[in-house]
């Protein structure tokens, strides 16, 4: 046939003839279709659409409505775009080229009809033959290209049967070449020069694909990338997830369910059926899902939206097996394309199988420059108004602009922020005058969130109600510079940039390695110069993802607090034994950072919460007894083998062997804080051990566990020769041994004056530590706060040899500089 290709007759060579979409399908259909399922299709090809144009003389028109166009007149780009569709839906195909798709559609038909496990027909054709289903999907020339995405520029038709049907899906896929969005996405892809510029429209063809449906409308469908979408971290998969047909998710219609795979762990290039002995999923979060696109049979629309049941939408809607067979198949698509991808993805219902319908490159994170640190940072936070999942870094002022609907785009300024339900792609010549946008619903790769990152704007989706609460005319600050979670503050917030180039760091002799509580954060910030993390807060994880008492968890069905157990069970949906909870979003967060960082060493400090501080967790006051001086009170390692707080550790130590054993992150090493005595060091030892912690013998990555002791205790130091005995390392707390060698409480402004990390007492104390572990072959580094506020301490400290500083992210360029210089001097 002359306008039409098989899929299987493709390659990723073929892109001029069929679009980067088609040939991506064809390339995979050849080379991978052995490793995963890829729906069969045909394309109809862009020598088929320029014969359309020609033959109907369309052409001519298109140029007139062309010529002296301004983008950025909304309503002479929608009057222009309108004529040119029109022109071309109302032409009609030449006779060749539609008895070529129609015997394309009826030979695909037969094949389906022949398999051993046939999808369900749904339509007559003209010569009584039973037709299938298809996806119909537009494929532009200049479409998917390394440094555009185009995501959205072209239509897409699903569950379309029949014949008439589909030469009018077609034909309507041709004239979405020339919706507003797709005209001025050029103009402005133009304007920009580098690779992408210089395409005229007359010189860029469709093609459009015809593929098999699947049936997830029955299932899930979603996307997944290969690389983190925000941070450019190249060794996390994120993959989303929801019911039904894939588009409200590309579209941003719904908030997904969201999972993130480490890479490294997984088995590769055997085919998805391959199995690892990890599960390194390193985060599953369940979004609000809360309607879903399926088939509506009988009606004038081939789909239909639909609510999802309540119960249904709080469940996750994928298995870890399945998330991780998409993860493969992820991993296997990257590696043969040789660049992080943008993959969609469908489960069908009937067969209960996992199908790949698409995959191109992923446009933004991919060609950031590594070696460059844009940090934005707020200087002083204000009043919130809203907040939502953060998309990007950066930080935007500008006035909020309420939109509700499509009508009210022409009224949009430059520089204003805005603030809708969702985003699509007719939105984006307004999304470009942006300083930042908000939308109530949304995932981090919906519609809204992939123009933001190409845009480079800050974006926050998922908001839920940031229409009602944010009112047009407002000025405000909208913030993705925070980690995960992204603010909207009220009025202008002061910040800052601070760009760094990483190639003019000096080395050290001295580890530089990090302090981390956020494991949003991990991603990001493992791109700073580092050795890994010296010290991994569990504090930050309990209090924000898991927000309640752990013997609350464990007593749930005990609790005499009503208000705390309705909390509870809002926090654990999905989840009847409560204590699982804990073991899940501990080791995922601690899980999420020990991968950032792998291979290098991650040393998470066990819990270290004051009884008071306990207290504060949901459920935490019956629990927590009530201290005169909870700072040296029952804390640290006291409560691990107490029998009154014995079951909450356990816990603990069932998430850290989740993140050890079940993801494979056996860079993750164990850090024990305030140990009084060395017998209290045994005891915590043997609870441990009896729960699968057990201290092995010391080497390298991956040899075993090592455990740390905080030193922060002046005992710590005067019996270290004993704790060198029991211990594989030294961790020095420099905030709790100031106070404890000089008696002051570090929380009092009435003896602050006299509170100071280079007192000579501290200094002799921290300087002894560093000589007696290192006679006895110990590790020693620091992760107190003194280093990361007083560069003069760190280079002290390089001077006395300690192994290594483990610093808060923003200090490090700054301390890296003056520990190359002491060394230099030493």
């Amino acid at each position: 046939m002359k306008y039409i290709k098989l899929f299987h007759e493709l390659s990723i060579k073929d892109i001029p003839l069929v679009g980067g979409k088609n040939a991506s399908l064809g390339e995979m259909v050849q080379k991978l279709g052995k490793k995963m399922r890829i729906p069969d299709g045909f394309a109809v090809t862009a020598a088929g659409y320029r014969y359309f144009l020609e033959s109907s003389g369309i052409n001519e028109a298109i140029h007139k409505e062309l010529k002296g166009l301004d983008t950025k007149n909304m309503r002479q780009l929608a009057s222009r775009g309108k004529n040119i569709r029109s022109a071309i839906l109302e032409a009609e195909f030449p006779e060749d080229l539609n008895k070529e798709i129609i015997e394309a559609y009826r030979k695909l038909s037969a094949k389906y009809r022949r398999s051993s496990n046939p999808h369900p027909t749904l339509s007559l054709g003209g010569r009584g033959d039973i037709l299938i289903d298809v996806a119909v999907r537009s494929s532009a020339t200049a479409e998917d290209l390394p440094d555009a995405s185009f995501a959205g520029q072209q239509e897409s038709y699903l569950n379309i049967s029949g014949e008439e049907e589909l030469l009018l899906a077609v034909k309507r896929c041709m004239a979405s070449l020339f919706t507003d969005r797709a005209i001025s996405y050029r103009v402005d892809k133009s304007a920009k020069g580098g690779p992408a510029s210089g395409w005229q429209h007359q010189k860029i063809a469709l093609s459009v694909g015809v593929q098999k449906m699947v049936r997830s409308d029955l299932a899930t469908a979603g996307v997944m990338f290969t690389i983190d979408t925000e941070s450019g971290f190249r060794d996390a998969i994120l993959i989303n997830s929801s019911y039904g047909l894939g588009e409200l998710v590309v579209k941003g219609q719904v908030s997904p369910d969201e999972y993130y795979v480490f890479k490294p762990l997984l088995s590769k290039g055997a085919g998805l059926k391959s199995g690892s002995n990890f599960k390194p999923i390193i985060e599953r979060k369940i979004g609000a899902k809360q309607e879903k696109l399926v088939y509506a049979a009988g009606e004038t629309n081939p789909t239909k939206h639909v609510p999802v049941p309540a119960e249904e939408a709080r469940r996750l809607s994928l298995s870890d097996s399945e998330v991780l067979e998409l993860a493969r198949a992820g991993v296997i698509i990257e590696e043969h394309y040789g660049r992080p991808m943008d993959i969609e993805w469908a489960k069908d219902g009937r067969d209960k199988k996992l199908y790949i319908v698409q995959a191109r490159p992923e446009t933004v994170q991919s060609r950031r420059d590594i070696h460059t640190l844009s940090e934005y940072t707020i200087k002083k936070r204000g009043q919130v108004l809203i907040t939502g999942q953060a998309v990007g870094s950066k930080v935007g002022v500008g006035k909020i602009h309420v939109i509700k609907d499509v009508a009210g785009l022409e009224h949009f300024k430059a520089g204003e922020i805005l603030v809708t339900e969702m985003t699509d792609p007719d939105w984006e010549p307004v999304m470009k005058l942006a300083s930042g946008i908000v939308t109530n619903a949304g995932g981090r790769t919906c519609h809204a969130a992939i123009v933001a990152r190409e845009l480079d704007i800050p974006a926050i989706v998922g908001s839920k109600n940031g229409t009602e609460v944010l009112k047009s005319g407002q000025l405000a600050t909208i913030s993705c510079a925070e980690g995960d979670v992204g603010f909207v503050y009220k009025g202008k917030m002061d910040y800052k940039i601070t760009k760094i180039d990483l190639k003019t760091l000096p080395k050290t002799r001295t580890s530089i390695m990090m302090n981390l509580a956020s494991p949003e954060k991990a991603f990001s910030d493992s791109f700073i110069p580092n050795s890994g993390v010296g010290l991994a807060r569990e504090e930050f994880i309990i209090n924000t993802y898991i927000q309640a008492h752990p013997l609350a968890l464990i007593n749930f069905n005990k609790l005499k607090d009503a208000e705390a157990k309705a909390k509870i069970t809002a926090l654990t949906v999905g989840y009847k034994d409560k204590s699982q909870f804990f073991i899940d979003k501990l080791a995922e967060g601690v899980g999420r950072i020990g991968a950032a960082f792998y291979p290098k060493d991650v040393i998470v400090r066990l819990s270290d919460f004051k009884t008071n501080e306990y207290a504060n967790l949901i459920g935490g006051a019956e629990f927590e007894p009530k201290e005169g001086n909870p700072m040296i009170g029952w804390r640290g390692a006291s409560r691990y083998y107490d029998p009154n707080y014995l079951a909450a550790f356990i816990l603990e130590c069932r998430a850290m062997k989740k993140a050890r054993e079940e993801m494979g992150l056996t860079n993750i090493k164990i850090m024990v804080p305030f140990c009084r005595t060395i017998e209290e060091g045994k005891k915590v030892l043997s609870v441990m051990a009896k729960h699968g912690l057990k201290r092995s013998a010391r080497g390298g990555q991956g040899a075993g566990l090592e455990v740390y002791v905080m030193a922060e205790i002046p005992s710590n130091v005067i019996l270290a020769e004993e704790f060198c005995k029991i211990f594989d390392g030294f961790s020095i707390g420099s905030n709790d041994l100031t106070q404890l060698v000089l008696g002051v409480d570090r929380d009092s402004e009435l003896v602050s004056h006299i509170y100071d990390e280079n007192n000579a007492a501290v200094k002799k104390m921290i300087s002894d530590l560093i000589k007696i572990a290192k006679k006895h072959h110990r590790k020693v580094g620091i992760c107190g706060q003194a280093p990361s506020d007083y560069p003069e301490f760190a280079a002290w400290l390089a001077q006395e040899g300690i192994d290594s500083m483990s610093l808060t992210p923003d200090s490090i360029i700054k301390v890296i500089r003056r520990v190359a210089q002491a060394e230099k001097a030493a």
